[in-house]
């Protein structure tokens, strides 16, 4: 088969990546599950822990361009093991935390920084370097859908050490389960020793950072799409932090927030190999936007409603189907937009606006919770800007449309 013919030779490469997203991302997005018994045991508030999810989420968005840049001069290699050791730490000084400054450094600043060296824009540029063109989007959406088990995995895992154990040993756990990352993150590396395609005459080779970015910003469609993303960030930082005290607070089984945290991860695979297949035959950004929509619904089905264990799982499902492909999307779109050498940085940058929403959707969702006593105001906006993205996203996509993928042909 033409995929597999054109996937061997650079196998150990995607499997590190992914093995390096579904790590990073899974261990990240399930932070949540250890937010109720942490807080009242280090004697911290609900606002404060997500403070310092919202201090990570900022540090992952804000050092995503600085990293994407330095492995145009150092490598992708050196700088994702630096992330991986960064998570570890940060792991470890989360699960023997003693008050709000080591959560803080630990879940906020450490893991933070590590994310922007191993998470989705570092994982993705890699395997857009490692694979033709022909069959980019398609490799794309299968390394998003392996990044996604991480959550599969590492929610209920966490959840049970936690009841049964105590929140230290979950991070314990999950300390564990980072130490992966580490030769993960080697055998991704070796993308540095494949040479660059040679670029198109609208693409950005060889410049400096500062004329990178000026060009990407003045391209339109990436400005929309960077707008767009903040929505993104903010609507599933708000679900992955606020979801299982949500949860708690309407008398639900605790291992419940731990199950639909899962069928969100196990979703998520479905969702990424599907819009990683549709970015390769359809608009990658008017796909974005519909993500947006169909989003944006299904979070107000489901907060308008009294949750049930069934109206739950559903509902984690939708959202997983709809979650990471945004990933192969945006990744395609950029590689499309602008080249291969600067896509890291590129894609860094439209991923601050993801972190700036992802810090509003962590610490706004506290701030609402702890002044109102519910979380009713928080859903209402996270709908109300998602619909308003998403329409704005796909009606430009469509006006204005980027180049054309390109088609796997077969003899």
């Amino acid at each position: 088969m033409p995929l597999l013919q054109a996937l061997r030779p650079t196998m150990p490469i995607l499997i590190g990546a992914s093995l390096m997203l579904t790590l990073s991302m899974g261990l990240r997005q399930s932070l949540g599950i250890f937010m109720q018994p942490l807080t009242h045991d280090v004697s911290i508030s609900i606002s404060e822990f997500t403070l310092a999810i919202a201090v990570q989420n900022l540090a992952w968005g804000f050092l995503q361009p600085l990293a994407g840049a330095m492995t145009v001069r150092y490598g992708f290699r050196s700088i994702m093991m630096i992330g991986a050791a960064l998570y570890v730490a940060g792991l470890a000084l989360m699960a023997g935390a003693q008050g709000f400054l080591s959560v803080m450094l630990g879940a906020g600043v450490l893991i933070g920084s590590s994310l922007a060296c191993t998470a989705a824009a570092i994982a993705m540029s890699v395997a857009t370097r490692a694979v033709p063109a022909a069959v980019r989007s398609t490799v794309l959406g299968i390394v998003s859908a392996a990044g996604s088990l991480g959550a599969l995995m590492a929610a209920p895992i966490g959840q049970i050490l936690n009841e049964d154990y105590g929140w230290r040993v979950g991070l314990v756990g999950f300390l564990v389960l980072s130490l992966a990352l580490l030769p993960s993150a080697w055998f991704a590396g070796r993308v540095d020793k494949i040479p660059l395609p040679p670029r198109t005459p609208d693409q950005i080779a060889d410049t400096s950072a500062g004329v990178a970015t000026k060009i990407a910003f003045g391209n339109a469609s990436f400005v929309v799409m960077t707008c767009a993303y903040f929505v993104c960030g903010m609507q599933l930082v708000f679900i992955t932090t606020h979801l299982p005290s949500y949860l708690a607070i309407c008398g639900m089984d605790p291992m419940l927030s731990a199950q639909t945290l899962g069928v969100i991860g196990g979703f998520n695979v479905l969702g990424s190999l599907f819009f990683g297949w549709a970015g390769g035959r359809w608009n990658k950004l008017a796909l974005l936007g519909g993500i947006y929509v169909f989003r944006s619904l299904a979070l107000g089905w489901y907060f308008v409603l009294p949750p049930t264990p069934a109206t739950t799982l559903l509902f984690g499902a939708i959202m997983g189907f709809l979650w990471l492909g945004v990933g192969p999307l945006v990744a395609g779109a950029v590689a499309e937009m602008f080249g291969l050498q600067w896509q890291a940085m590129i894609q860094g940058l439209a991923f601050m606006s993801h972190q700036l929403g992802s810090f509003l959707g962590a610490y706004g969702g506290g701030l609402i919770y702890d002044a109102l006593g519910s979380y009713n105001m928080a859903w209402r906006i996270g709908v109300a800007v998602g619909l308003a993205a998403g329409i704005i996203q796909v009606a430009f996509a469509l006006i204005r449309p980027t180049s054309s993928p390109p088609v796997l042909r077969t003899a």
